[in-house]
């Protein structure tokens, strides 16, 4: 004998409840991808306005060297006796703290 049960279909819920999950994911993204990227962005650029001769800085290739003139959207960068190169600012990565002697 075979028994065939027929089942009621589900009630129909709230259909914004579908789409918490979806929401709360776009909310994690944001406290975790993006803010962190604006945050980093503000420092970046309150770092290269902050640029003034005479500053010890690490570029973003590793290049270390003291700032010997700003310009608009350039510095110029020192890094040896004679030895000048001519960067974009935003290629400052690190100013360089002089050590306490």
């Amino acid at each position: 004998m075979i028994h065939l049960f027929a089942q009621a279909p589900a009630p129909a819920g709230n259909p914004l409840a579908s789409f918490v999950p979806i929401i709360l994911i776009f909310i994690i993204m944001y406290f975790v991808l993006f803010r962190p990227q604006m945050r980093r962005q503000k420092e970046q650029q309150k770092l290269v306005s902050a640029l003034k001769t005479g500053d010890r800085v690490v570029t973003a290739s590793g290049i270390h060297g003291m700032i010997s003139n700003v310009k608009e959207t350039t510095v110029v960068v020192k890094v040896a006796d004679n030895v000048k190169i001519e960067m974009e600012k935003s290629a400052v990565t690190n100013v360089v703290k002089p050590s306490a002697a």
